[in-house]
């Protein structure tokens, strides 16, 4: 464990089993909070980031279920407060990224990112907020995207979304004051692992880092944990950009 801020507090972290996912878990737990790590169907990489964090003394719950689902969520938030007795903390994460131009496009296709990125965000706050009104120090952090700001070639259904993720965190920011903070962290240019032969994202090769370098999972776990911090209460309503430099707009 490397800090104690965030001990007794209950997290709930949605796609967790890998990347960024699960290096926000893992930080957060290394804080001292309780962790729920939510994926969709993986049960393997969901107990390998419970197996890591209660190897560091922490306290996990590994649940399976699709955020999408209001009732998968439902299932959640009641399992999470039944073992833990609380939640404080949700980080809304978890997201599909697709490419395909606009004009080959379904709306199947676009209703999935939809349905998991926005959907998925709204199920999760309904279920959470009245025990995070409970908490006394009620943080959601949600996870943008830079292609929202920057918008992006072949990815109308991600950035829409994601840019929705923005506008959802400035209303609730004045819906849930003062008991709950709303904010967003918005990764950059992170290096992460991807499925075999699947190419880089085409927006991440009009990009640079002022460094030139790429981030890693554990530069955006380390805003998030930040936000989630007893230091972070004044901050309300904000995208935190983590991206190296990669843009440096509003």
């Amino acid at each position: 464990m490397n800090g104690n801020e965030l001990n007794g507090k209950v997290a709930i972290v949605t796609g967790a089993g890998r990347n960024i996912g699960r290096a926000i878990a893992l930080a957060l737990a290394g804080d001292g909070a309780s962790v729920v790590v939510n994926v969709r169907s993986n049960r393997a990489e969901a107990e390998s980031v419970a197996r890591e964090i209660e190897g560091s003394g922490g306290k996990a719950l590994v649940h399976i279920g699709d955020v999408a689902n209001a009732d998968d969520v439902e299932a959640m938030v009641e399992t999470a407060a039944k073992q833990f007795g609380r939640i404080d903390i949700l980080v809304n994460n978890a997201a599909l990224r697709r490419e395909k131009p606009f004009s080959e496009m379904t709306y199947a296709e676009w209703r999935e990112i939809m349905n998991v990125t926005l959907d998925g965000a709204f199920h999760c706050v309904k279920a959470c907020l009245p025990h995070l009104k409970k908490s006394g120090a009620g943080t959601i952090v949600n996870i943008g995207g830079l292609s929202a700001h920057t918008g992006a070639k072949d990815r109308a259904h991600v950035v829409t979304a994601k840019a929705g993720i923005i506008g959802f965190t400035r209303a609730l920011a004045h819906d849930l004051a003062p008991e709950v903070t709303v904010n967003c962290v918005v990764p950059g240019l992170i290096g992460t692992p991807r499925p075999k032969n699947a190419p880089e994202p085409a927006h991440h090769l009009i990009h640079q880092t002022i460094s030139g370098e790429r981030g890693r999972p554990e530069d955006v776990a380390a805003a998030v944990r930040f936000l989630c911090s007893p230091a972070a209460r004044y901050i309300n309503g904000q995208a935190i950009h983590a991206n190296g430099g990669a843009y440096l707009g509003g």
